[in-house]
């Protein structure tokens, strides 16, 4: 439910930013002819795991770390596991401890991209950014469209059972430990899950075809909405294929040129770097070649659909050239393809489940492997969100002492501000906040699909608030939500 409150400084709050994982306030600030110059998008939280976690033995990682989150825990946990594994001196894990993993990740991210799409953007994208409030939302979708909000619950069920079987549970599993994992998949786990996967990749292309069904029947508006040139990063195979679970990182400009390719984990801090800014708890990383002016960029779906030179699942890939081909060669910088190439990978997804779970790996027997023990180990993942990143430092007594989690949401930060700042420009510049308006904003920052809580380890509650602000920093509208 949206409030707006009138005081002398024209006051509007939204709190909280609906239809997002977490909190945040947008300032926007304006010139004395009252044009944007500015958009800010403040996260009002600290959760500080990079510091709960130091002192706590380095096998504890992947359990402790993964409470970051509710939505995305199997990103964290297989994220730690991977660096505890160079910590445990553990270069390769066993191919039944490998291919439990990628199941329980990409079962992480098919429920993940469902939950996004169908819960989230759908309202928007089904009913239109201006639809009544009252409609606006899942219950409005379920009321209108009843076949597709029930297939949208079982698909994000079935990922939800596919993490269960590999992590033991829904939420905050424990299948991942340093060096392997701690189960295989029985084959009575695998025939439940076999009987339904065809049915899922068929829902996953319906929930494509609607995708791409709205955004022609509007092209010229959604593509430009929100839009701006941006560098990608992600991480790709030895031969530039898409791989959500390993990889190693490239990074492409605004052209289609890559900037860098095949850096290891190891070596992410020769080039991402990470500014701080002293308005938010989020960090700001940028390209070190580039410098932080240039060398901001985007991570997740698009990033990843632009990035790699093909996809190894066949429904995917014939879609991820249908895709591209829009660009003429060039990166498709869009802010709401994001939802369009999230849903390319949510049909990988569900392919790329049928395929593990037809391999005889999965039910292997070993499960660990051990090493000589590191003092540090880094590793990264494609979180459905973007690319993570997990570094670790331990001593000589098994404790960890430093920690270093840079996040999909935080990778997006530079690039969320902007989309705020363009939609603002574009729908905002010489008018009043309104309740419409606030949505634009908010349908911005949606396509990124944020998670707030990880990007900003926040303690506490979250609050999230739009400002218009003028030269001299004096509040002269502001829109609250609760």
């Amino acid at each position: 439910m949206t409030q707006a409150v009138t005081t002398d400084r024209r006051k509007v709050v939204i709190n909280p930013v609906t239809r997002v994982e977490g909190h945040g306030k947008v300032t926007l600030h304006l010139d004395d002819a009252g044009h944007i110059e500015e958009a800010r998008f403040h996260i009002i939280e600290f959760r500080g795991f990079e510091r709960f976690i130091q002192g706590r033995p380095y096998w504890e990682a992947p359990t402790v770390v993964q409470r970051l989150c509710g939505i995305c825990p199997v990103s964290h946990h297989l994220c730690a596991s991977k660096a505890m594994d160079v910590v445990a001196g553990v270069d390769e894990v066993s191919p039944t401890a490998d291919k439990m993993r990628r199941l329980m990740h990409y079962g992480q991210t098919f429920q993940s991209h469902v939950l996004h799409f169908y819960h989230l953007a759908s309202p928007d994208l089904l009913f239109g950014f201006d639809a009544p409030v009252e409609q606006r939302n899942v219950i409005g979708v379920i009321r209108a469209h009843p076949d597709v909000a029930r297939k949208a619950v079982l698909m994000r069920k079935y990922g939800q059972e596919v993490i269960k079987a590999t992590a033991g549970k829904k939420i905050h599993g424990t299948g991942s430990v340093p060096g392997g994992i701690n189960k295989n998949l029985s084959i009575a786990e695998r025939d439940v899950l076999l009987r339904g996967i065809d049915e899922m990749i068929a829902w996953a292309v319906e929930g494509l075809e609607i995708c791409k069904s709205v955004v022609k029947s509007d092209m010229d508006r959604l593509l430009a909405f929100g839009s701006f040139d941006s560098n990608f990063v992600s991480i790709v195979t030895e031969d530039g294929g898409l791989d959500l679970y390993d990889g190693n990182l490239r990074a492409r400009d605004q052209d289609g040129k890559i900037i860098f390719d095949q850096v290891p984990p190891a070596e992410y801090v020769n080039y991402i770097r990470e500014e701080v800014r002293p308005w938010s708890y989020m960090k700001f990383p940028y390209i070190i070649s580039m410098g932080k002016e240039r060398g901001w960029y985007r991570v997740g779906p698009l990033a990843r659909i632009n990035n790699c030179d093909y996809i190894d699942t066949p429904i995917a890939e014939a879609e991820r050239q249908a895709f591209v081909a829009l660009g003429g060669g060039k990166p498709i910088q869009s802010t709401m393809a994001y939802h369009w190439a999230r849903m390319i990978e949510t049909v990988h997804s569900a392919e790329k489940i049928k395929e593990l779970l037809n391999d005889p790996d999965l039910q292997g027997d070993e499960l660990i492997r051990k090493g000589e023990r590191r003092a540090s180990g880094a590793a990264w993942i494609e979180a459905p969100r973007g690319t993570l990143i997990h570094h670790y430092e331990v001593d000589d007594k098994d404790l960890i002492t430093m920690a270093n989690l840079i996040v999909s949401t935080t990778h997006n930060n530079e690039a969320m501000n902007r989309a705020v700042q363009t939609v603002a420009a574009q729908y905002l510049d010489g008018h009043e906040i309104t309740e419409g308006l606030l949505n634009h904003i908010e349908v911005g920052i949606r396509a990124y699909d944020p998670c707030l809580s990880c990007a900003t380890h926040a303690l506490g509650q979250m609050r999230l608030q739009v400002q218009l602000v003028d030269q001299s920093e004096n509040v002269v509208s502001e829109l609250v939500r609760g």
